[in-house]
């Protein structure tokens, strides 16, 4: 981390003020506020507030890929504003820490609000939002024959893994974190392999480092008899497309949903010390394309009338496999699931893209909520606005549906 404040400052230095009078508003904060370690976890409340908003702006701070837009924006028109009785919206944007919300029903904009002086313009880092990014990915490669099946072992398309624990685990089960190899996501832990696995220098020469991290781990049980949060297993998803496609996942992604469905912005994919997009993390988009990506989903997948995914993928990959024991919630694809067949996309310090076919519904969020996984409150308070949300909907239908309920959503990156 000090390389990267060296190196910003250096370039200050040495272009002088021209350089600080180019930047725009958000990359002037992120300078004012630079973090002082790797960890985002203990950066201070502003140098998140600042760093979310333009991590993709210094390649001192974060290397990027740019994910193209196309040349024309999906429509979001304005539809009639959405009352919710009872729901104080000023107190839930500033206990949120709020930057953006973004409600969509019918395929109208009925609420948009913003904080953080953040704007519809800006763009936000996802945290593992992404996740559900790099499971469509796979369906995409599915339906494009890159890919042959679920079922097939993850070391038929990284043959550096033959010979670990993963030899014989399959995609699918890659999928819904049930591979069964011994794994720890402790924040807290320092010496937890989500801590370790991103700064591993592989062993061998000419082998991915993730993949050297990943095939030295143990197994514990028998894959797919028990679900795990693992976002190592993410990220090797994303290096299995990868290699199955030959194409980044950034240029994938653009290609197979950015550009085709309409996002409005160009958008970036942060990557990893080998140039490797960050696949369990770090997609910096706009709230508003956010919105979008659920849109396409609730559509089932068709972009620029294409078929993206395999018909019916998305039903099948938001139906939960597993029962997480955490608030209620079931896992799937690489998505959270939710009583009555919504589900979620969901990551760390309040970034979320929830969608509820039943209803015709997508709300986008993005905070910087004051402890990382929301356990202080925020995470309860989000899932009561949308089971709000989801009042109120059924109010204008005329039409009483299955509602999130009590507990508070699960929040993990």
């Amino acid at each position: 981390m000090k390389k990267w404040i060296v190196g910003v400052l250096a370039l200050l230095v040495v272009a002088g003020g021209a350089v600080w009078f180019s930047l725009d508003r958000d990359q002037r904060a992120v300078l004012a506020n630079m973090p002082t370690n790797r960890d985002v976890l203990f950066w201070p409340e502003d140098t998140r507030t600042a760093a979310f908003r333009a991590l993709d702006a210094f390649p001192a701070l974060a290397q990027a890929r740019v994910i193209e837009a196309g040349g024309s924006a999906y429509p979001l028109p304005d539809g009639e504003p959405l009352d919710l009785p009872g729901f104080d919206m000023d107190a839930f944007m500033q206990g949120q820490n709020a930057a953006g919300v973004v409600v969509v029903h019918d395929g109208e904009v009925v609420l948009e609000r913003y904080g953080l002086d953040f704007s519809a313009d800006g763009k936000w880092t996802s945290f593992s939002v992404a996740k559900s990014f790099t499971s469509t990915l796979v369906g995409a490669a599915l339906a494009d024959g890159y890919i042959e099946s679920l079922d097939d072992p993850v070391s038929k398309y990284l043959p550096d893994m033959r010979g670990s624990a993963y030899d014989d685990v399959t995609i699918r089960q890659l999928m819904t974190m049930s591979s069964g190899v011994r794994w720890s996501e402790d924040y807290s832990d320092p010496e937890s392999d989500v801590a370790r696995f991103s700064e591993h220098e592989p062993t061998e020469e000419g082998v991915d480092a993730l993949v050297d991290y990943m095939r030295q781990l143990p197994r514990e049980v028998e894959p797919g008899t028990r679900w795990q949060y693992n976002t190592g297993e993410t990220n090797l998803i994303g290096v299995l497309v990868r290699e199955a496609t030959g194409k980044p996942l950034a240029d994938y992604l653009s290609e197979k949903v950015w550009q085709p469905f309409g996002m409005e912005q160009d958008a970036t994919w942060l990557l990893s010390s080998t140039d490797s997009e960050i696949s369990g993390c770090c997609i910096q988009a706009s709230t508003r394309d956010f919105a979008r990506f659920g849109l396409f989903t609730l559509g089932g997948g068709m972009a620029g009338g294409e078929r993206v995914v395999p018909e019916g993928w998305f039903e099948e990959a938001t139906t939960p496999v597993f029962e997480t024991g955490r608030f209620g919630r079931g896992y799937a694809y690489q998505w959270w699931t939710y009583p009555g067949g919504a589900y979620a996309a969901s990551g760390l310090f309040g970034q979320g893209i929830f969608v509820d076919p039943a209803r015709n519904l997508v709300i986008a969020t993005n905070s910087n909520w004051r402890q990382s996984t929301g356990d202080d409150g925020a995470g309860a308070e989000r899932n009561r606005f949308y089971e709000a949300v989801q009042v109120a909907v059924d109010a204008r239908r005329g039409e009483q549906g299955e509602r999130v309920g009590e507990p508070a959503e699960p929040m993990v990156r």
